[in-house]
């Protein structure tokens, strides 16, 4: 119970980052809840896809409140979010299944190498050529399956894909921020009832857990990121957030490294 109190916490932490970074909170949420499930004596088999599914359960909440602040400074380009999204909603919960079948020392060394390729992605900066443009609807679809696929497997609202992709074919960052954070809705949701259905019936889960979900975690969590989201979102407007996403960068090395090392 003692535990329980941290999930408000992070769940404020989680809310400004996927306001400010569109991001979704999860790259914050999932190895914070690995840590927490594990010091609650979770099973270790269950440890991952419990805590990426409920990450990708309180992204549903989250996005929809970092997505509304964001419409309201006319940054959600909802042509691009409408022609991702059938690519995103496959993906993703195929992807679901794919976890489920994987053992929790695979997804910890994803997650890692996940982190690291973010890391990298925001303390170089890529620019593109300014030629460059989204690609047509079938291009959209494939985009959306990748996205979807590697997002249920990490936990992510997709927005370390997605704002990246967005600015390689010179979507302005801050719209591409709000995008992003759009994005994630369908991306939480299809993940959310995958890990769900793919966890009911599963020996050896904890009581308060609806399949891969754990119920206290979620609503601990999405209920204080829902409150801090539109924070994020205004800071985001107002902040340099290329200096931000390198100092973020930093934290999530070394959250990367903490889990390596935890393996070792």
């Amino acid at each position: 119970m003692l535990l329980w109190l941290l999930y408000p916490l992070f769940g404020c932490i989680a809310g400004v980052i996927a306001g400010l970074l569109g991001v979704g909170g999860g790259i914050v949420i999932v190895p914070i809840l690995f840590f927490l499930f594990t010091a609650q004596g979770f099973a270790p088999e269950h440890l991952m896809q419990i805590a990426l599914g409920t990450s990708l359960g309180s992204i549903v909440f989250t996005s929809v409140s970092s997505f509304r602040a964001h419409h309201r400074r006319g940054a959600v380009h909802w042509d691009i979010v409408r022609s991702i999204t059938p690519g995103i909603l496959i993906g993703t919960f195929a992807g679901t299944y794919v976890a489920a079948l994987l053992s929790t020392t695979f997804l910890k060394v994803f997650f890692a190498l996940f982190l690291y390729y973010v890391s990298a992605q925001m303390l170089l900066n890529f620019k593109p050529q300014p030629t460059r443009q989204l690609p047509g609807r079938a291009g959209m679809f494939g985009v959306g399956g990748i996205i979807g696929v590697v997002s249920s497997l990490v936990g992510i609202g997709g927005g370390s894909l997605s704002v990246p992709f967005m600015s390689w074919c010179n979507v302005p960052v801050h719209h591409a921020i709000g995008t992003s954070a759009a994005i994630g809705f369908p991306i939480a949701v299809a993940g959310t009832l995958g890990y769900i259905v793919n966890g009911l019936g599963v020996a050896g889960l904890p009581e308060l857990n609806l399949g891969y979900l754990n119920i206290p975690a979620l609503f601990g969590i999405a209920l204080f990121s829902m409150l801090t989201a539109p924070l994020g979102a205004r800071l985001a407007h107002r902040l340099p957030v290329i200096a931000l996403k390198r100092v973020f960068a930093v934290f999530l090395i070394i959250t990367a490294t903490r889990m390596v090392w935890g393996m070792l």
